[in-house]
């Protein structure tokens, strides 16, 4: 069958037809609201079970338009199997079902209360604890990648990363912006030519729940074999985002960011995994495309856009190749801005 997830009706018959729940079986069916690239529900079975159903979708919620195939929920439904394997027990979902004709996947929902990373930031809550874990869970990502083969062998198309990452990034923001169009062209070509690990695609703090003590890492759609430095550089542009919408957290989130740097390296300490340059090229390729591209963050207001704007550009037109150096500039630019 052809299942809307929205559709609840059809969701709960769809879960009949599937024997995940029994037929007349008192289940709580609520959508999810803010998904960008899926449809979401959330499913409180009788006796507590929780689970989360994702579909994707075909195009994009957001003002620009932005389409990609729906298959890449496989990459998701892979990428939670692998994520699981390699990281520490509760970094991450378990899988319930994999529907691949209709899209859909099922995973255990991660019980309330959690809070979400980026609403604790947008609150001015930061954790150094947090971040530090969140460096080393990216190192083991990178270091384990490096030598699986066979998840290399999975997720070696980065056709989704193309479509998701590098075209509504980095090239449609080289078309808004003109004098960005050498930058990002060799940022492309550069990271184009690296394979050198799994990359998460999606590594932000919109995918990050906090509960207790642990982090756990979601939406996996973008994995692939790739250059781990875009990871690095997506993180670290939505931690500066928030250092630029938050003037009187600024200098903590900064501190928070050189953090989970700090920790990522030595994770992967003697490993050679990522070009730290690269890393740095990405962050404020990021943060342009973050204001300019297909899909901006929704906390800035007119001016903090602006500015972004003009930090960014600023940086792209210096030689800055160390993370720390980066993170002290992009400060004093705030500064004087």
């Amino acid at each position: 069958m052809t299942v809307d997830i929205e559709d609840i009706d059809s969701l709960r018959n769809y879960l009949v037809d599937l024997k995940q729940i029994s037929p007349g079986e008192d289940c709580t069916l609520q959508i999810l609201k803010g998904g960008v690239s899926n449809k979401t529900v959330w499913v409180t079975r009788p006796g507590g079970e929780q689970w989360v159903i994702k579909q994707a979708l075909s195009k994009l919620r957001v003002k620009e338009d932005w389409y990609c195939v729906q298959d890449r929920i496989e990459v998701e439904y892979e990428g939670l199997k692998w994520l699981s394997e390699i990281l520490p027990e509760g970094s991450v979902p378990e899988p319930v079902f994999f529907d691949k004709k209709d899209y859909v996947l099922c995973m255990s929902a991660v019980p309330r209360p959690h809070e979400n990373l980026k609403s604790l930031l947008l609150h001015g809550l930061v954790e150094y604890r947090v971040f530090e874990k969140l460096g080393i869970m990216l190192g083991r990502i990178h270091m384990s990648g490096k030598e699986d083969l066979r998840a290399q062998s999975i997720f070696d198309n980065r056709r989704f990363f193309e479509d998701l990452r590098i075209e509504p990034f980095y090239e449609f923001t080289a078309q808004q912006l003109p004098e960005s169009r050498s930058f990002y062209d060799r940022l492309m070509d550069e990271t184009l030519n690296i394979r050198t690990t799994i990359v998460h695609g999606d590594y932000s703090p919109k995918n990050i729940l906090v509960k207790d003590e642990k982090v756990i890492l979601l939406d996996y759609e973008v994995m692939h074999r790739g250059d781990p430095a875009f990871d690095i550089g997506f993180f670290l542009c939505q931690v500066l985002s928030f250092a630029n919408h938050l003037q009187g957290c600024r200098e903590k989130l900064i501190n928070a960011a050189a953090v989970f740097w700090e920790n990522y390296v030595e994770t992967i300490s003697g490993a050679d995994i990522l070009s730290e340059q690269l890393a740095v090229k990405h962050t404020l390729g990021c943060l342009l495309a973050r204001v300019k591209g297909r899909s901006p963050v929704d906390f800035l207001n007119r001016e903090e856009q602006h500015r972004q704007v003009t930090i960014s550009l600023y940086g792209m037109k210096q030689a800055v190749t160390r993370v720390p150096d980066l993170l002290q500039e992009f400060n004093r630019q705030y500064i004087v801005y």
